[in-house]
């Protein structure tokens, strides 16, 4: 009698890229396949993406939806979109306030540094250093005009807003706000931040 057959499928045995002598360049992101979604590359080294928590993506959609509305013609809010920071760093911000005439086609990836006026993260436990110590430094050398950090406060967003200082070439704190954000740069916009908080939090 033979051998019943295994007939269960093999699992998939995952094929990592290996990065070239020099490590990855910001256009591998458009030509490696099989990358997972939202990869980033950040000093020649892939990010791949983490689950996402409910406040980074509650956060991110109120904020896209208030610069949306907020935000002057010229100026357009995008979620989750990576920037050209140089040949080794294409980082994706959570969400970007970029100059409308910086996007010209639909199927377009990324958008140049100088475009950007505004740049936001949501920190999230993966993501604490990258938003609180790398990517600022990287969004001030490229010089982008303001960078907001949110960070979940038992539930609660605190926005942590910073304005490159000219001179120094780096980020200047101009205030940390928790319940009201009333600021006229780079746009005139007041969000209500409570209306981030999470549900079982009392939040809508």
């Amino acid at each position: 009698m033979e051998a019943p057959t295994n007939t269960a499928p093999k699992a998939a045995q995952l094929a990592w890229p290996v990065p070239p002598e020099g490590g990855w360049t910001a256009d591998d992101l458009d030509r490696l396949p099989n990358l997972p979604a939202h990869t980033q590359l950040i000093d020649a080294s892939l990010v791949l993406p983490c689950p996402q928590s409910v406040f980074h993506e509650r956060t991110m959609s109120f904020f896209g939806r208030e610069f949306g509305s907020a935000a002057p013609p010229e100026l357009e809010a995008l979620c989750r979109f990576t920037v050209d920071i140089d040949r080794q760093n294409r980082p994706e911000t959570d969400v970007a306030v970029v100059r409308s005439d910086a996007l010209s086609s639909d199927d377009q990836t990324r958008v140049p540094a100088m475009a950007v006026v505004l740049a936001v993260e949501v920190v999230d436990p993966d993501s604490v250093s990258r938003d609180r110590e790398t990517k600022p430094l990287k969004y001030a050398r490229a010089k982008i005009p303001y960078y907001w950090r949110v960070e979940n406060e038992n539930g609660r967003a605190a926005v942590h807003a910073f304005e490159l200082e000219p001179t120094t070439g780096a980020y200047t704190s101009v205030g940390i706000f928790r319940e009201r954000m009333k600021v006229d740069t780079p746009f005139s916009v007041d969000p209500d931040l409570t209306r981030i908080r999470t549900r079982h939090g009392g939040g809508r």
